[in-house]
């Protein structure tokens, strides 16, 4: 074999303790930050002169998925290689990455391993509030329909009642109205959730309530906006929803709480369970009650 040899096959070469690199480049080229952490934006073709997308560059040349020029410029032959890396790689759970030649968090992560998004990982919820809200619904976790699909049994029917919605309904939102009640009560002070047992009524209201809401294009550029406590809202299509509260976030996926739900993740399920998400599945956005 030849140990000069170059393998051409993306992963051959990935040292995953290595976050920052050496090299020599002329005086014209973009500096390099010393440690490739994730910038908080999304990578993309178009990007010029940036010191994040040379990190990049250079990490494709060293597993295998170009080559590319290192020149900070990121363009289509730069995208290509992306995409050819993610055909290939995992992300830190182990699933497949999406296949779009960008750079978010997920497969910035999966470049430059979990340390390089660690930074980004807010540790608890903003306020107090939030914080007892997310106490009440851990107190949950387990709680199921009785009889199973029934949307009913004594938690499922308080949940519903408290949302002023009626035996056998959907009850994820109403779900998270309940949890907001119950730690409001708890703290004596008012509820700032909006009353409602409908994912989209909730969206749409939710601004108007005093709430901030985060698109799904902001979290997944930027997971640093996504905090412990926010409300997650997904458009399951038909008019319908699903919803549920984030626990926890690392980099680009999010541990949530979620009622009405199954092991499949899916609406309409029959238990209080926690999730692993990727953030760029929650397609409506986040709802944050931490400022109303």
């Amino acid at each position: 074999m030849d140990p000069n040899a170059v393998s051409q096959q993306c992963g051959a070469a990935l040292i995953l303790s290595q976050l920052g690199f050496a090299g020599s480049k002329t005086d014209d080229a973009p500096k390099e930050p010393a440690i490739a952490k994730y910038p908080g934006f999304v990578l993309k073709a178009g990007l010029m002169d940036s010191p994040h997308a040379l990190q990049v560059q250079k990490r494709l040349n060293e597993r295998g998925c170009g080559p590319v020029d290192e020149d900070g410029d990121f363009g289509t032959k730069t995208a290509d290689a992306v995409r050819t890396f993610q055909a290939q790689s995992k992300d830190l759970d182990g699933n497949a990455l999406t296949i779009d030649g960008e750079v978010g968090a997920i497969t910035w992560a999966a470049l430059f391993g979990k340390d390089s998004v660690l930074e980004i990982k807010p540790k608890e919820a903003a306020n107090e509030l939030l914080r007892e809200v997310l106490k009440v619904a851990k107190s949950q976790l387990g709680v199921t329909e009785k009889p199973p699909g029934s949307n009913a049994g004594p938690e499922v029917e308080a949940y519903l009642k408290s949302a002023g919605a009626s035996k056998g309904d959907p009850w994820c939102m109403a779900f998270v109205f309940w949890c907001f009640k119950q730690a409001a009560t708890t703290l004596n002070i008012p509820n700032p959730c909006v009353k409602t047992a409908g994912v989209h009524d909730h969206w749409n209201r939710a601004a108007t309530a005093g709430a901030t809401r985060i698109s799904t294009a902001t979290a997944t550029a930027n997971p640093a906006t996504v905090a412990p406590g926010m409300v997650f809202c997904i458009n399951t299509g038909g008019g319908k929803g699903h919803t549920g509260f984030v626990l926890s976030v690392t980099g680009g996926t999010i541990e949530t709480i979620e009622g009405n739900t199954n092991s499949g993740q899916g609406r309409e399920g029959i238990a209080v369970m926690k999730h692993t998400r990727k953030i760029n599945s929650i397609s409506l956005g986040f709802v944050d009650y931490a400022r109303s």
